[in-house]
């Protein structure tokens, strides 16, 4: 594939986001790799997003639906995007210059790719740096470490287990091609909280290779006011829940897949058990963390749940 063959699809889901729409918009605009086309979804903003995007003009295909979710805005995006490869940025986020540049020139040379990520800067609202996504995780360390500086990294099927117990996946990052996403039926739409997990896991379970582009593509804003500020308790809940209603779908998963969910789960759990700790609530911690002795019995399960007695002691 030529690289003027790879075409993206640029999805970014609005709701009251007026106020960074036009920078999230500008930063697609100003890729060295053009997108096909920008795709705005207002997911029933009541604030001026509709005027915000008028001023980019026909650079910008803007869509009002009644208010669905963030789920529901990017896979009606998807839906109507027209490119072989979809991507997608939050209103409030901004793409780095080679977001899909570096993406566009892997895809050329191996369009069988299933997949294609970036690593990501985390920063505060005034732009002071967090973190990066890739070196924060284990799965990500393990990659850099066995290609000490390299900017193209291989994922291949047994580095999907790692992936899903702690990797790095971020939606603001993900290429994936557009006949995929749509067989995979996209983002869930009953899971508020993790609903980009429950996709990238699906993802994983149906791929054969993908790829790590080393370098930072795009910028994740932390805002105070968002749910996992706001409550974490409750994100945390609803984090546990969404990872739970995959079991039994990752039944006809590789062993792998099924390994690094149950992973990522034990430690969803005692997380959530020691924030009730935390909180004095001494039976919503060891509920919390019960279902680990019948779900994934082990003695790694034994020792989380016999840390959160000896707390409640």
């Amino acid at each position: 594939m030529s690289l003027q063959n790879t075409t993206f699809s640029v999805v970014i889901p609005n709701y009251n986001n007026g106020a960074t729409l036009a920078r999230a918009i500008e930063s697609v605009l100003g890729q060295t790799y053009a997108a096909h086309e920008i795709i705005v979804i207002d997911d029933g903003s009541t604030d001026d997003s509709a005027a915000v995007a008028a001023r980019f003009g026909e650079r910008v295909r803007y869509v009002r639906q009644q208010n669905a979710g963030v789920s529901a805005a990017r896979n009606h995006g998807a839906r109507l995007a027209t490119g072989d490869w979809l991507a997608f940025l939050d209103a409030d986020d901004i793409y780095l210059p080679e977001r899909l540049g570096a993406h566009a020139r892997w895809i050329a040379r191996e369009p069988d790719l299933d997949f294609l990520f970036g690593d990501q800067d985390y920063r505060e609202p005034d732009d002071t740096h967090l973190q990066m996504a890739v070196n924060a995780c284990a799965a990500g360390r393990s990659l850099l470490a066995r290609h000490p500086g390299a900017v193209e990294i291989p994922i291949t099927a047994a580095d999907f287990e790692d992936c899903v117990a702690d990797g790095f996946a971020e939606i603001r990052t993900l290429s994936i091609p557009r006949a995929s996403f749509l067989k995979l039926g996209g983002f869930p739409l009953n899971h508020k909280i993790g609903e980009d997990l429950y996709f990238f896991i699906r993802m994983y379970a149906a791929s054969r290779k993908g790829g790590l582009v080393n370098r930072p593509l795009a910028v994740y804003y932390i805002y105070p006011g968002s749910a996992l500020r706001k409550d974490p308790v409750a994100a945390q809940r609803a984090y546990v829940a969404t990872l739970e209603a995959l079991g039994e779908e990752l039944q006809q998963a590789g062993g792998g897949i099924r390994r690094g969910c149950l992973s990522k789960l034990r430690h969803g759990r005692l997380s959530l058990a020691y924030m009730y700790l935390r909180k004095g609530a001494r039976v919503a911690a060891l509920a919390a963390i019960a279902p680990l002795l019948w779900d994934s019995p082990s003695l790694r399960s034994l020792r989380d749940v016999a840390s959160i007695v000896r707390g409640i002691s």
